[in-house]
């Protein structure tokens, strides 16, 4: 199977989960509504859903600079990176994304936006500062891979969904303490009614993360395999995920609900030591993903 192939059926799976996801962000609000005999809460839900969508698509890539504290600069003020940027956006046929730097010593990078159009690359002074070239290419040719591949939409269109089913559970579980519900129905199906509504409640906010994660951790391969690809150098990134890693400090600015955008985990001290934990990383091991890079064989 060729790297263009796997990148097909990638993107027909994130589709998938994302109808899914959607699917399940109906059943909920339905459930809400039948439990308190007001289907105003599943319209409510699902306009709501349909506005976030909206603007999470059109200021997608402004509001993941605020949250990172990302500046978006011009080739004045950083001509070498700015020409790294250019050279490899030239080769992937790519329109150049616009650069923001991040000012923290952590070093890291991610990429935001829409579309290829609208796509903007951002990467720490820490980056700049710790990297070689060679390294610095790897990293950049990784977030111009999300960005062809059309991964930070994707990522940004999840992000709001998990946000809001989180949403949803919470208010669910803040009506039940304060009572609720029908109490004309049987005192039965009443209880049965609010124990799967608990349920569902609680378990909401996990399985939207999973589906996050899920679709974090496959396309974080994808785009190391596409960015070795489009540098010919794997060594470059592995070497740049291995520094990445080593850092001892956590990105001062890093939020979970924008995490999974980072080329590795902004946090530091999230080792994976057992399934359990794995499962809920935004990233996979940077040792498994440095093992596939050193395994290509690039001709």
């Amino acid at each position: 199977m060729s790297l263009y192939t796997q990148q097909s059926i990638n993107i027909r799976k994130t589709w998938l989960l994302m109808a899914v996801f959607l699917i399940f962000v109906i059943v909920l609000g339905w459930l809400f509504s039948y439990l308190y005999s007001n289907p105003t809460i599943l319209y409510l839900a699902a306009a709501f859903s349909v506005i976030i969508n909206l603007l999470s698509y059109w200021f997608s890539d402004k509001i993941a600079l605020a949250v990172a504290g990302a500046k978006v600069i011009d080739k004045k003020n950083h001509p070498e990176l700015y020409r790294v940027v250019e050279n490899l956006a030239a080769t992937a046929g790519l329109p150049l994304p616009k650069v923001a730097i991040i000012s923290d010593s952590a070093p890291n990078a991610f990429a935001t936006g829409r579309n290829k159009e609208k796509a903007v690359v951002a990467v720490t002074t820490g980056l700049l500062e710790k990297l070689n070239k060679t390294e610095l290419e790897g990293v950049i040719a990784h977030e111009l891979s999300h960005i062809g591949n059309r991964d930070i939409l994707l990522s940004t269109v999840v992000v709001v969904l998990v946000g809001f089913i989180a949403l949803l559970s919470d208010m669910f579980l803040r009506s039940m303490f304060w009572g609720g519900g029908d109490r004309d129905r049987g005192q039965r199906a009443q209880l049965v009614l609010l124990f799967a509504g608990i349920v569902l409640a609680i378990l909401a906010p996990i399985a939207a993360t999973l589906i996050q994660l899920a679709i974090s951790r496959k396309r974080e391969f994808l785009a190391d395999s596409a960015g070795a690809l489009l540098t010919r150098q794997p060594e470059g990134l592995a070497s740049a995920l291995e520094k990445i890693a080593s850092h001892p400090t956590s990105l001062r600015r890093a939020n979970k609900a924008t995490a999974h955008l980072y080329i590795a985990s902004p946090f530091k001290g999230q080792q994976a030591t057992g399934w359990l934990t794995k499962l809920f990383l935004t990233h996979p091991p940077v040792e498994e993903r440095i093992r596939v890079l050193r395994g290509l064989k690039i001709l």
